[in-house]
Parts: structure tokens; C-alpha cells; sequence
């Protein structure tokens, strides 16, 4: 029996999901993504003339991203609260 064998062969039971507070999670990631855009704006001018705006372009879609994650995690905890409540 290959080593791909014994992982996929349906031997082991999957681990329990881990449960924790996932809106502070993306949040936090959020904020990060929003603090390197925020720190990287005022170097525009280098990003530029070396060709790496696409760093600051990388952290704003981080920081737009988040927002969509934050606004899911919520409306999934919602979900999930009045699921256990019926």
C-alpha cells in the first residue's frame, strides 16, 4: 500500500471542524490588509516609479475582500444562532 494510498483510502475519520471566533479572525485580517495599504499610500510615488503599485494594489483588494468576509462570518453566525434556537 502506497503512503497516497493510506491517506485516501477512506481509513481515517475526519477531524471534528475547528469552531472559534471566526468574525475576529477576519477582522483582524482585515485590519491588516487595511494598516499595509494605509503604511504603503504615502510611498506611492516609489511604488509607482519602480513598477510595484501593484503591492498597494494587492492590500487594498485584502482590505476589500475582508469587508465581503466580515458581512458573510456575520450573517453566518446569525444563521447558525437562530438555527440552534428552533
Amino acid at each position: 500500500m502506497s503512503l497516497m494510498d493510506r491517506w485516501t483510502s477512506g481509513e481515517r475519520e475526519a477531524p471534528e471542524p475547528l469552531e472559534g471566533n471566526v468574525v475576529a479572525t477576519v477582522v483582524t485580517g482585515t485590519l491588516v490588509w487595511l494598516l499595509l495599504l494605509l503604511v504603503q499610500l504615502p510611498f506611492y510615488g516609489w511604488f509607482a516609479d519602480h513598477g510595484h503599485t501593484w503591492w498597494l494594489w494587492t492590500c487594498a483588494a485584502g482590505a476589500a475582500l475582508g469587508c465581503v468576509g466580515i458581512w458573510y462570518v456575520r450573517a453566518r453566525d446569525k444563521a447558525i444562532k437562530r438555527a440552534q434556537g428552533d
